[in-house]
């Protein structure tokens, strides 16, 4: 982070403080009190479960300097006093990102793939310049000011990715980011239970135009039926596809090599060749819209296609490993019905002698739930997987659809540790199997157990 004084909180926070506090020299903002930063600014964040103000003076004697509070503190240590400590976080952020003028900033949101399709975009902006990114899945209203403020002095460009719940939390997190163009993955279902539909979710991810300049690039994947119909003539609109062959950018001889993907993009009247360490069209169109956004900023096209191979899945997201000559999916971190449908066509571009596809319980779809959850059962069927379990209350849904299309073999577990033993007993060498689910069903802890009884065998 670049050194900031206390006079450059206050201006950014509105706040008048007293001289003898202007100076002092802040080097780092940090809000978890366990993870003190000498020379911080710690802003002391309330939840329904936590209040960042008990820790505040435990934050100074760890040798903070400076702290943003809503609540009065006994101190005499420089405390900027504010209605609400959230909204004065991304104010700083805001402030902050005024410091880095003249670099490119892509923003990105959409309903699945977000931090696939940033980690891909930050790989291709690696080519050719310092870049920035946001850490694991730091994209809400806390996570996105944490990204701003760690962009370092020598940074070049940055890629910001930004989620939402409800509707304007992203207009608050692009005028905090000030993008300087965005990229929009897809609109699927995600959050349906919260705006009701899929238009609602679109004007929610068009939010991200409120912090741009009219006549940046906007991404889209032309693909989506929503996104692919959009038009909008403040901005510079830019599509990439497989399937829409008027796209801006497209993919095609699309072929799977190992576990990974390769393909040809075509675009500007060339082609060029690209791989990527994954299964799944869905990932190539991530891909597509990384390169996009690469080629927008100045990457020759040429080192953008080939930058794509050195990708590496993050976290719970798509790791492969194979486990006495079974093929692991682990795709653990979210889950929608849109991304479940896209995982089960990468499982399905694996040689494998069966698919398995062990599926756990999507969150926040409100009414539709239950189709849903059966939906993506008829989708593995229709797709030819030969095995499914299902994980979770909800999941029963997905077995009942895989049973009525006639999956032979669709079984239900609440358990962890029972579907972990079931899964050891039927798979076998040869076997491709797909862990998928929402956070909340935390399905890593069934993957470690079976990899554990794999190992006691």
């Amino acid at each position: 982070m670049l050194p900031f004084n206390c006079a450059f909180v206050a201006g950014t926070l509105g706040i008048e403080i007293p001289d003898a506090w202007k100076e002092t020299v802040i080097t780092s903002v940090f809000t978890d009190s366990r993870a003190p930063e000498p020379g911080g600014l710690f802003v002391a964040l309330v939840g329904d479960h936590f209040n960042g103000h008990a820790y505040v003076l435990d934050a100074f004697r760890a040798g903070a300097v400076a702290a943003i509070c809503s609540e009065p503190i006994e101190t005499d240590l420089p405390v900027f006093y504010v209605r609400d400590t959230r909204e004065a976080f991304l104010a700083l952020a805001a402030g902050y990102r005024g410091l880095f003028q003249n670099i490119p900033v892509v923003g990105l949101t959409g309903s699945v793939g977000k931090t696939t399709t940033k980690e891909m975009t930050a790989q291709v902006l690696s080519a050719k310049y310092i870049t920035a990114k946001t850490q694991g899945n730091l994209n809400n209203e806390v996570g996105m000011p944490q990204t701003i403020l760690s962009f370092a002095e020598n940074i070049e460009a940055a890629v910001v990715e930004m989620g939402m719940n409800h509707a304007g939390e992203i207009s608050r997190l692009s005028k905090a980011c000030r993008p300087t163009l965005a990229i929009i993955t897809n609109i699927g279902t995600s959050h349906i239970g919260n705006l009701g539909s899929r238009e609602a979710i679109m004007r929610a991810k068009l939010e991200i135009l409120d912090g741009m300049e009219p006549g940046a690039t906007l991404i889209l994947n032309g693909d989506n039926d929503l996104l692919g119909a959009y038009v909008n003539d403040k901005y510079h609109i830019i599509t990439f596809g497989i399937e829409n062959r008027t796209a801006d950018v497209l993919a095609d001889a699309i072929h799977t090599v190992g576990s990974g993907t390769a393909f040809n993009i075509l675009y500007g009247g060339d082609v060029y060749e690209a791989f990527i360490p994954v299964p799944g069209e869905h990932n190539v169109a991530n891909a597509l819209a990384a390169f996009t956004a690469g080629v927008q900023v100045g990457v020759d096209p040429s080192d953008a296609a080939k930058a794509l191979a050195g990708y590496k899945p993050t976290g719970l997201r798509q790791h492969i490993e194979d486990i006495d000559g079974i093929t692991f999916i682990e795709d653990c971190y979210n889950a929608s019905p849109d991304s479940v449908k896209a995982n089960l066509v990468a499982l399905m571009s694996i040689d494998a002698k069966r698919h398995v596809a062990v599926l756990g319980d999507m969150k926040e779809l409100g009414s539709v739930t239950e189709e849903a959850h059966y939906d993506c059962g008829v989708t593995a069927a229709a797709k030819g997987v030969d095995i499914v379990f299902g994980f979770g209350e909800a999941s029963r849904d997905i077995c009942r659809g895989a049973q009525e299309k006639q999956i032979p073999q669709a079984e239900h577990f609440t358990d962890a540790e029972a579907l972990a033993a079931r899964l050891v007993e039927v798979l076998r060498p040869g076997d491709a199997v797909l862990f998928k689910a929402s956070r909340a069903m935390r399905l890593e802890t069934v993957i470690e157990r079976v990899k554990q009884l794999y190992l006691e065998a």
